[in-house]
């Protein structure tokens, strides 16, 4: 990955998880790209090089809610600017990552959404994602 598409792709993942600086989610993709066993990220281009979407999964060895196998291939995210979406481009960075996942010799692919994320469900539907179970996870501070 070119550093262009690393700046591209952080700017991506800025808008998917705003939480973190566009800074910050470039300082991640850089150690992700320096181990790429554990990890996969990929960016969708437009006609024309606009960033369009990304992708990232990982193998996750510990156990994963809903599946039955280990190691399992996660899709930590998937973003595709509005403007692009109902293009298949999530459809494509998804086929991507099922390749890869199947290449690492898993045999199931797992994700997860926020609870009250109807747009992402919707989307995990459309991909062929099945629902397994849903979480409401609490913590209390000690101090």
């Amino acid at each position: 990955m070119a550093i262009v598409d690393v700046d591209d792709f952080a700017a991506l993942r800025h808008a998917l998880w705003p939480n973190d600086s566009v800074a910050e989610h470039r300082e991640e993709l850089v150690k992700a790209l320096a181990a790429p066993a554990r990890c996969i990220n990929l960016i969708a281009r437009w006609q024309g090089g606009t960033a369009a979407g990304f992708a990232e999964a990982s193998i996750r060895h510990d156990y994963v809610n809903g599946c039955h196998t280990s190691p399992v291939g996660f899709l930590e995210g998937i973003y595709v600017d509005p403007h692009y979406r109902r293009a298949g481009v999530a459809s494509q960075l998804v086929l991507a990552v099922e390749d890869w996942v199947r290449r690492n010799n898993c045999t199931e692919l797992a994700s997860d959404a926020a609870l009250d994320n109807d747009q992402s469900h919707g989307m995990h539907d459309a991909l062929g994602f099945i629902e397994t179970q849903r979480v409401v996870y609490f913590r209390k501070a000690l101090l």
